[in-house]
Formats: C-alpha cells, sequence, structure tokens
C-alpha cells in the first residue's frame, strides 16, 4: 500500500535541523537525517509508538517505586508525555539542548506545559546531571544526534557521573542503536561504572537495545519477579511487558531463574 509522507514543519537553527513529517496517521520528529527521533498517533497522542520506548518504559519493572526521573534528550516527547499521563506518581525533570526541539515537541507533538510533575529545562544535561548528584531514582538518557549518540554521552567518565547523579537504588537506562561499532565498549564502561549490575534487552531486529544500570543498593528481581511484575503492570499500561522480559531473559546470561552477571 502507497504511503503518503508529507512534511509539516521544518525549522533550522544553530543546532540540528528538526523536521517533522506524517505519514498515516503517525507523526515523526527526525533531526538532521532520515532517521526517526519519535512518533506519535495523532489519534492517539500519548500511545507508545515505537519499540525502544516500550523497552525504555520496563524499567518501571526494576524500579516500580520510581519517584523522581531525570530525562535527558526530550525528542517528540513521547517518553516525557507517557510518563506524565501514566505514571502520576513520578516527578520529572527533561533537558533538552535544543530549542528548537523543544518547540516542536509542544507545537506538534502535544507535549504538555510544565506543571508540578513535569519541567522541561532547556540546556546541557551532562552539566545538569553533574551538578544535581544523588537527586535523582531514575535516569534516563535518549540523546540522540542525528545519526548516532553524541561521543560524550558514552565515555567512562559520563556513565561514571550517571551513577553519581542516582540515588544508592537508583537506575540508569540508556538507548542505543544496536548496530553501533562501539556498542560492546560502551557495555563494558557501564559494567564498570556498576559493578557488573548491568542488563540489555533488545527491542527489535535490528534495532535499539535498553540497557539498564543498577546502583549498588538497588536489587536486580529474579524472572520471577519480573513476570509477576509485567503482568500486573499490563492492567495500567498497553505495553507487552512480559514479551519483553522474555527478550532480556535471551539477552544476558541466566539460569532460567536468576540473572548471573559478572565473574
Amino acid at each position: 500500500m502507497f504511503k503518503f509522507n508529507r512534511k509539516i514543519h521544518k525549522a533550522v537553527s544553530d543546532f540540528e535541523m528538526v523536521e517533522v513529517t506524517e505519514t498515516d496517521g503517525v507523526r515523526s520528529m527526525h533531526l538532521g537525517s532520515p532517521t526517526i527521533q519519535s512518533s506519535m498517533k495523532v489519534k492517539d497522542p500519548y500511545a507508545l509508538v515505537l519499540a525502544y520506548s516500550w523497552g525504555a518504559m520496563s524499567s518501571l519493572l526494576f524500579k516500580p517505586d520510581a519517584s523522581k526521573l531525570l530525562l535527558v534528550g526530550l525528542g517528540g516527547g513521547s517518553i516525557a508525555k507517557y510518563v506524565w499521563k501514566f505514571c502520576p506518581q513520578i516527578q520529572q525533570t527533561v533537558v533538552e539542548l535544543n530549542p528548537q526541539v523543544i518547540q516542536v515537541a509542544r507545537s506538534h507533538f502535544y507535549v504538555p506545559d510544565d506543571d508540578e510533575r513535569l519541567q522541561i529545562i532547556e540546556g546541557d544535561g551532562i552539566a545538569y546531571l553533574q551538578q544535581h548528584p544523588g537527586q535523582c531514582d531514575w535516569l534516563m538518557m535518549d540523546a540522540f544526534g542525528s545519526n548516532s549518540l553524541p561521543p560524550d554521552f558514552c565515555t567512562q567518565a559520563f556513565f561514571d557521573d550517571c551513577a553519581e547523579a542516582l540515588t544508592p537504588n537508583g537506575l540508569f537506562t540508556i538507548n542505543l542503536w544496536g548496530s553501533d561499532k562501539k556498542f560492546d565498549i560502551y557495555m563494558q564502561r557501564m559494567e564498570q561504572t556498576f559493578d557488573q549490575r548491568v542488563l540489555m534487552m533488545p527491542t527489535g531486529k535490528p534495532g535499539n537495545i535498553i540497557v539498564f544500570g543498577f546502583n549498588a543498593e538497588l536489587p536486580i528481581p529474579d524472572l520471577a519477579t519480573l513476570r509477576k511484575r509485567a503482568q500486573e503492570a499490563m492492567q495500567t499500561h498497553n505495553i507487552n511487558f512480559p514479551d519483553l522480559i522474555d527478550r532480556l531473559q535471551g539477552a544476558n546470561p541466566n539460569n532460567g531463574k536468576e540473572f548471573q552477571l559478572g565473574g
């Protein structure tokens, strides 16, 4: 079936060009390339469209008591909107470097205005987390450029800063390209930062991989606990969490009951 892809917005600034396209009722944001950064169903703007965002929200299975989220990278605001709509217990701060992204997220993707549970800050995400140590119990990195993760967002020092920004029982979540040639290097750095307490979740073939890092005082649930939480979470979230747990189990060493990390 022929799909009509029409451009509905284009903004050029000192940062990457922000483009918005729409195809068959799905609106997408692009940053300087055809790569889709974020997508939204126009008739269901709070639903999560892209598979990576489902994986990112499975963070709730590891940290069901999360109350303070720091999200670095706004994009079209899919995750920020979802948390605002469906996770009222969470206060979130979103840091986005490109002011055009913030403007377009609000004008074309229905990102709500700031309130007591949502604050969007224009600024440098790395500087922000360095200036606010120990203040969030869930930190999510979703800061892709036009084609890849910015180099400053994958150094050893950066991952160490991420751990420092978390509470002792905090969870780190990052969205990576599975095809990135340096993926294994990034994993090794995260394993060093989080003392081998790292899990990865493929969300498609090929596609994005969500990586979770557990600070020292956050227990890693066994598979039975995760599956129980997945079933419970589906009562309030339209996300196939059991399938994501299958993907998680298939991608990480385990004995069928618990993950076996390090060594």
